[in-house]
């Protein structure tokens, strides 16, 4: 606190000293001497009992004693709706904190306040006792508390467990311990962690002395994770683990339960150093899965309810506590469904077979497909090996095509089924989605549903007649298709070709083959080698002419379609190099 001396009326015009004749009465002289008393008498920064004199729309008037008066500014008297409580001839503790330039003694009932909050709180520090403050907001890293000051109440020191939710805490008057505090930064530092242990720690003493292995008790459900929920049973927390919450299966407990709910469950096992309690809630009920398999024999059709949608199939509730699968692929015999949730829905009753049952594992395989009759077991007589049938194309993917037989069928062309001559890299590049097309029936697997097709099976295969053709030593003419270090390929007929080697060139041998010929060349080769079942011929020029004789094998080579080169990934697949030289 702080005596201010310096703040006595100067001489002048607040003296009622007469500039002009140097003169006073004698009445202005004795105000001034008690004015100055007064003010001798007040101690800035100190907290004063005063009465209020006067209230205007800017400030209240304070009496202090000794003929001194004082002002505080309106807005401290306003609660939070504007109005002020107070009436002339109240008494108010406030601090005296100041004169203004024009002399005017300066109060403030709020720096009084802080004043006897900061004393309150040094105290309650000191004795490690509690201080009520009501939660004002949330800030960064916490809570804005008002304990007659704002103070911090760290994320942390919120509760026992981590809190995602504190917006939940604001509006509440709460009891805190005060962590520390600094006056002079004018910071405070809460905590009810310390409160809420203590509280937990009587009821967990409590709770302890009752628990019994086998009891039935009650608890409020605390927290829930994909494997279980934590239960609190008075400060002791138990795990009812989703194996034991049910008789069925429980894929997610936050399906079958919600936090803050009261439920009652059987103490599995205690113990009682570790503190560590296993609860279970189907142990509650008998056991549903006691003689299933006289209840739902293998093959019997039963009715049941959809209880979960799944990726991979429906879960089917046959009876409480009883639950079998159907597995996506046991749903229909020949429509494809991308999820269950296209054609069932929770809570539908539908009629299913009993595939498989296993009591030891708990489970039932259920089928629906099986409740209505097999299309396939139809289609071998109707589509005999070797038949020809025409469909529309469905669908092309980098394997093969998909042609429809019948509703709900499609039979597959391999993409190794499309051409003899041919190495097709993909379907699209001769077939469009929508074309009509035929193909050779190659076999029906009803079992497995598969309808295979074929179309180079539409006409023979030309590797079959090549040796009869093409005897070992006989000459070729071609045309050059590709060229590469190795050697180069020259086409015999269309979409047959043969390589001839490097070392097969001739007279032309040290040369590349890319110096001494060219694409679309025309040649004549001698037949080395064919090998019908690797469908590989090898080809040599070194005796023969590269001008090519105007033969009628030459013309009717002309006369044939152009055909499209082979990559060179698709030379190396046909042909194994390793067997040249």
């Amino acid at each position: 606190m702080v005596n201010d001396n310096n703040l006595i009326s100067q001489e002048g015009d607040e003296t009622g000293i007469d500039e002009a004749s140097g003169n006073a009465s004698e009445e202005s002289m004795d105000f001034g001497e008690l004015y100055e008393q007064s003010l001798q008498n007040v101690q800035f920064g100190e907290i004063v009992t005063g009465t209020i004199v006067q209230i205007t729309n800017d400030v209240v008037m304070v009496d202090v004693g000794w003929k001194t008066e004082g002002h505080i500014p309106i807005k401290e008297l306003k609660d939070a709706d504007g109005n002020i409580s107070f009436q002339v001839g109240d008494e108010i503790e406030i601090l005296v904190d100041r004169r203004d330039a024009e002399g005017n003694l300066i109060l403030s009932k709020d720096k009084a306040a802080k004043l006897k909050i900061w004393d309150e709180i040094k105290e309650i520090f000191g004795q490690n006792g509690l201080i009520k403050g009501m939660v004002i907001e949330r800030v960064k890293g916490g809570l804005s508390v008002d304990i007659g000051i704002p103070a911090f109440l760290p994320g942390s020191q919120v509760d026992i467990r981590p809190v995602r939710d504190l917006d939940k805490y604001v509006g509440q008057s709460l009891m805190f311990n005060i962590l520390k505090y600094d006056r002079k930064r004018n910071n405070v530092v809460l905590s009810r962690r310390a409160i809420l242990e203590a509280e937990r720690e009587e009821e967990k003493k409590s709770t302890m002395e009752r628990l019994e292995e086998g009891s039935i008790v009650e608890g409020i459900i605390k927290n829930i994770t994909d494997y279980g929920i934590f239960i609190d049973l008075g400060g002791v927390d138990g795990l009812l683990h989703i194996t034991d919450m049910s008789w069925g299966r429980i894929t997610r407990p936050s399906d079958s339960f919600s936090k803050g709910d009261t439920i009652k469950v059987k103490i599995l096992s205690f113990d009682r150093e570790k503190e560590r309690v296993s609860l279970g809630l189907k142990q509650m009920m008998d056991d549903p899965w006691n003689n299933i398999s006289a209840r739902y024999p293998i093959g019997s059709i039963v009715s049941g309810k959809v209880v979960n949608l799944a990726d991979y199939g429906v879960f089917v509730e046959l009876e409480p506590g009883v639950e079998g699968l159907v597995h996506i692929s046991e749903m229909f015999w020949t429509r494809e469904i991308k999820h269950p949730s296209k054609v069932l829905s929770l809570g539908d009753e539908i009629n299913v077979m009993v595939l498989d049952v296993n009591s030891e594992q708990k489970r039932i395989s259920l089928g629906l497909k099986q409740t209505t009759v097999n299309p396939w077991e139809s289609l071998k007589q109707k589509y005999p090996d070797g038949s020809v049938l025409k469909g529309v194309i469905r669908n092309i993917t980098n394997f093969g095509i998909f042609v429809g037989v019948e509703e709900g069928i499609d039979g597959l062309i391999h993409v190794s089924d499309i051409s003899w001559r041919h190495r097709v890299v993909h379907p699209s590049e001769l077939y469009k989605k929508g074309q009509t097309i035929e193909a050779v029936v190659l076999g029906i697997d009803p079992g497995n549903e598969k309808f295979s097709l074929g179309i180079k099976q539409l006409e023979s295969d030309p590797w079959e007649v090549l040796e009869k053709n093409y005897p070992v030593g006989s000459i070729i003419s071609g045309k050059i298709t590709n060229i590469t270090d190795f050697g180069m390929f020259v086409e015999i007929e269309e979409g047959i070709e043969g390589l001839v080697h490097i070392s097969e060139l001739g007279p032309k041998r040290g040369k590349t083959p890319p110096e001494s010929h060219k694409l679309g060349d025309m040649v004549n080769a001698t037949v080395k080698n064919i090998d019908t079942k690797e469908r590989k011929i090898r080809l040599s020029i070194k005796d023969g002419s590269e001008e090519p004789p105007e033969t009628d094998r030459t013309n009717q080579y002309l006369n044939n379609k152009e055909r499209v080169s082979s990559t060179l990934s698709d030379a190396l697949a046909d042909m194994k190099i390793g067997e040249t030289e």
